[in-house]
């Protein structure tokens, strides 16, 4: 269920939940604060185990900032990015803290102050001190260049990001396969979350800028739908919801997508939601939810990814999503509604009713003897209960009775009959 509210303003105390972004307006604070979480980043990094795909070495929102998580080094440290105070400050298991102050300053001044708060704190201050991810990258201690600071800017950016993080993490619930956690990346600065298909994808390419080949290819090593944000930069000089599939399935591009606001970046090759169109909506998170949906659908249904088995309705407080172990069989019998048809004489659909809420699978006739199952959709309350599987049987039992065969170019049916060898009598063998 989704809760509309419009967005707020800061007023007599209150905080927008989708405050407005300038990013031209804080760009150089915006690139400062990206190399100052680089320069922490490669701390985390030196000092924690690999996790796949990069994920040992992220930052996590708070409602401060964003924090590290803690770091193995010494008593154990971690390090927070205070939003509201405006401070680096680290703590360590041994009960000692220590800070210092977000400010006007070069990256060399905070790589200085960045070790020695380390060093005070009874960590190991040596990591590699080279950005990744941007162009010309000039070494933290040799970059003197003056930056500002605009507490203002970073304090609606922090806002912002609470929004975006409630959101993904909603997104997040209605998966239940392999899916990353809601992470700021240090390299790209971006806020992500990324489902998995389950599948091994081909060797990524390597090729971006400032970063080893063999860090991208972990990375994408697995078949992906990522969704993030970036607060601007890389191409686009405003902020901007993204979203990309790797490998990316044939047509992805051209795949309808909501809401209406998002489009098919040529520049990136990737989705793009302008901020502006989530901050300026009537419901910012229905609009976000949208695009978040929308995007990881075309990658799945194109993709064939399995949806009935990844799936899950969006997640609810204290409430227990209902299992979905191997034995689903005998926990979630298939539904027990009639399946309706409507035949026509060049197109038709299965449709089902369960607990007032409609599925449909609709099909194309080619001919007498020749069925193409086109498309499968089923509410999202629906999902997990085999409702999908229940049409496709009927399609098959259908197909044996009036000897037609069957060509499931949709992902779902496709995947239901190799599910099922003992469906597979009724595929079209041309």
């Amino acid at each position: 269920m989704r809760h509309a509210h419009s967005p707020e303003t800061k007023v007599a105390g209150m905080i927008n939940k989708w405050p407005v972004l300038d990013y031209l307006g804080w760009r150089d604070t915006c690139s400062a604060l990206h190399l100052y979480l680089q320069v922490a980043g490669k701390y985390r990094l030196a000092h924690t185990p690999w996790i796949n795909h990069s994920w040992h070495a992220t930052f996590y929102v708070t409602p401060r900032g964003l924090t590290s998580s803690i770091i193995h080094d010494g008593p154990g440290i971690e390090i927070m990015f205070d939003f509201l105070d405006h401070r680096v400050v680290a703590t360590s298991g041994s009960g000692r803290t220590a800070s210092f102050d977000l400010r006007p300053m070069t990256v060399a001044e905070f790589h200085r102050d960045f070790t020695r708060l380390v060093s005070n704190l009874g960590g190991t201050s040596r990591f590699d001190g080279q950005p990744n991810e941007v162009p010309d990258p000039t070494p933290f201690a040799e970059d003197h260049r003056d930056r500002p600071y605009n507490r203002d800017a970073v304090a609606r950016f922090h806002q912002a990001l609470l929004s975006i993080d409630r959101v993904f993490k909603r997104f997040r619930t209605s998966f239940l396969g392999k899916c990353s956690p809601v992470h700021l990346f240090w390299g790209s600065f971006d806020i992500a979350v990324t489902r998995f298909s389950g599948r091994r994808a081909p060797l990524h390419a390597g090729g971006i800028p400032a970063l080893p080949d063999d860090v991208a290819q972990e990375a994408y090593d697995r078949e992906v739908s990522s969704a993030g944000f970036w607060p601007g930069g890389g191409g686009i000089d405003y902020p901007a919801f993204y979203a990309y599939a790797y490998p990316a399935p044939g047509r992805y591009r051209f795949a309808p997508v909501k809401p209406d606001a998002a489009f098919w970046h040529e520049g990136v090759s990737e989705f793009i939601l302008p901020y502006e169109a989530v901050q300026a909506a009537d419901d910012g998170d229905a609009a976000l939810l949208d695009f978040l949906q929308s995007t990881y659908e075309a990658a799945a249904d194109l993709g064939g990814w399995d949806r009935d088995t990844l799936e899950s309705g969006l997640g609810q407080p204290a409430v227990v999503r209902p299992s979905d172990a191997a034995t689903m069989s005998e926990m979630v019998p298939l539904p027990q509604a009639p399946v309706e048809r409507d035949d026509g004489s060049s197109k038709g659909r299965y449709h089902i009713i369960v607990d007032d809420a409609e599925a449909e699978m609709t099909y194309s006739r080619v001919s007498s003897t020749l069925v193409i199952i086109d498309h499968t959709d089923v509410p999202d309350r629906l999902r997990g209960r085999r409702v999908g599987e229940r049409m496709v049987r009927q399609a098959v039992e259908d197909a044996r009775r009036e000897k037609f065969a069957i060509i499931p170019l949709c992902p779902f049916a496709k995947a239901q009959i190799d599910r099922h060898p003992e469906w597979q009598d009724v595929l079209h063998r041309g």
